[in-house]
């Protein structure tokens, strides 16, 4: 029976850890330990960490702040699985999500694999508008993992898989932020290593709980494409220009009410019905018109966010080609 090692990293999250360890208690599939990597917080989980003893196997770590991806190499060191699963500490998950991943392992061996993420109904307006708009195929959630992608899947590290031997042979994260997950994933795949998608191995995503936040996080993701550019060139792909049109063309659209309106109202009207099939998706999946409402606000700040973040970093590039945050 194989032996799974769960590695959370968290910085000054003490709240969300319990929600992601109360749902560990709960997995059908009980073969596994738990690794909580505190990097450097300010604010510790060690005593929550600690009331849970009695119900996981769980060993909690405190190192100083070094940034998520050397956080996760850090747990990977001390575990003893077959294989390291990372998780998001904002993450809930399933019950049967360590059933699942191995019923499908035992059917299709892979070296390295991801799954999708979903909203709770338990989750706030905001969450689930979110949650639709980074799992949207109208966004670039097409890109992210589900049923239907945009680019070849490649694991994210809010709900990531890999064996022991990826570790040993690849190190784990040669970058602690920007984009890390990314060029972990490519480098896997490098290495000869079979990578996929388990459809069902979902987990509850909460991500940001306000659009401020969310703005900052999807701003950052965009700088994150630009450090894997430093490092793969063939990395960057039409696809991740997607929110880059869409920042130009919108700054365009708003220019031309200054000198040609008629283009200006054609441009309204694409944008408009660019935007209604998004509000009727968001409701077909959510039900909710108050989610489906709001999921037009998130999708532009996904978009818009992104974009600029891709930007920024693109003109940073230009000073200063080297990769950031690279590993010692």
């Amino acid at each position: 029976m194989r032996f799974y090692s769960v590695v959370i990293p968290i910085y000054n999250r003490p709240d969300e850890i319990k929600e992601l360890l109360e749902s560990l208690t709960q997995q059908t599939f009980t073969n596994f330990e738990i690794i909580i990597v505190e990097d450097g917080s300010q604010i510790k989980c060690e005593e929550i960490c600690n009331s849970f003893k009695d119900k996981l196997n769980i060993q909690y770590f405190y190192k100083e702040n070094s940034g998520q991806g050397f956080s996760r190499n850090f747990g990977f060191e001390k575990a003893k699985g077959d294989y390291y699963i990372v998780f998001d500490s904002d993450c809930i998950i399933p019950k049967d999500y360590f059933e699942t991943v191995d019923h499908f392992l035992n059917e299709n061996p892979l070296d390295a694999f991801g799954g999708p993420d979903a909203a709770l109904d338990s989750f706030t307006i905001v969450q689930k508008a979110i949650s639709y708009s980074m799992t949207s195929f109208f966004t670039t959630g097409g890109i992210r993992g589900g049923n239907k992608q945009l680019e070849k899947f490649r694991p994210r590290s809010f709900n990531m898989g890999i064996s022991k031997e990826v570790f040993e042979k690849t190190g784990g994260y040669n970058i602690t932020r920007m984009g890390e997950d990314i060029e972990f994933s490519i480098r896997i795949e490098k290495a000869g290593f079979k990578t996929g998608l388990i459809p069902n191995a979902k987990v509850y995503h909460k991500r940001r709980t306000r659009l401020d936040q969310f703005y900052k996080q999807l701003f950052f993701f965009g700088r994150g494409r630009i450090n894997i550019f430093r490092f793969y060139k063939s990395e960057l792909k039409a696809v991740h220009l997607l929110p880059v049109a869409f920042v130009l063309a919108l700054f365009f659209w708003l220019s031309t009410a200054l000198w040609q309106w008629e283009l200006f109202q054609l441009g309204a009207a694409v944008l408009a019905v660019y935007f209604i099939l998004i509000g009727i998706d968001a409701f077909m999946k959510t039900k909710n018109f108050l989610v489906a409402w709001l999921s037009l606000i998130t999708s532009f700040i996904q978009l818009f966010a992104y974009g600029m973040g891709f930007l920024k970093e693109s003109f940073a590039y230009l000073r200063q080609p080297e990769p950031e945050g690279v590993k010692a």
